[in-house]
């Protein structure tokens, strides 16, 4: 694996390195002590797959509160997504900085998001599949998110967003989101 520092303080994009033969593929998308040597201390307590039908489906922008913070590393097992993460702590020299990168199956890359950052992501063409590795298993009560379209972040997507819950499009601004403990 290749590990690319974004600009956001701790978040990786992360490429994995095929071994390409007659057979086909093969790629390690996990190494603990590959981690470990970029100073990422994750324990992976829960996978996620997230299948989307449509084009322009906006999920997130999505994070939990201490003590059940999540750090998570994304990929795009069929279709493509347009993949984002805020910097939402307030003593971070990155703070509301955003990075956004398009996962695909056709270019084997991941996206480590650490545990200070909200992530969410934009379908770009239908039947779009992300699965992912979470530290800290779901907890309802520490969920917290901010909005997509918040103007103090400025994140500019790909495409109208087609396709939305109630609650992702009316998560507060960032300012207003209740980025404390649970």
């Amino acid at each position: 694996m290749i590990f690319h520092e974004t600009p956001i303080k701790g978040a990786f994009l992360i490429e994995l390195q095929p071994h390409v033969d007659e057979r086909g593929q093969f790629a390690r998308a996990w190494c603990r002590e590959e981690f470990a040597q970029k100073g990422i201390e994750i324990e992976v307590l829960q996978a996620n797959v997230s299948i989307n039908p449509a084009k322009g489906t906006m999920r997130g922008l999505h994070w939990q509160v201490a003590p059940f913070g999540e750090a998570k590393l994304v990929r795009c097992v069929r279709g493509a997504l347009f993949d984002v993460i805020v910097d939402i702590d307030p003593t971070s020299p990155t703070y509301r900085a955003w990075f956004g990168v398009t996962l695909s199956p056709d270019k084997p890359q991941m996206l480590y998001v650490p545990q200070n950052c909200a992530h969410g992501f934009q379908t770009l063409v239908d039947d779009t599949e992300a699965n992912y590795l979470v530290s800290t298993p779901y907890t309802a009560a520490a969920g917290r998110g901010l909005r997509y379209d918040d103007p103090a972040v400025g994140i500019t997507w790909p495409l109208p967003v087609s396709l939305i819950s109630k609650q992702d499009s009316s998560w507060p601004l960032l300012d207003a989101a209740s980025v404390r403990a649970a």
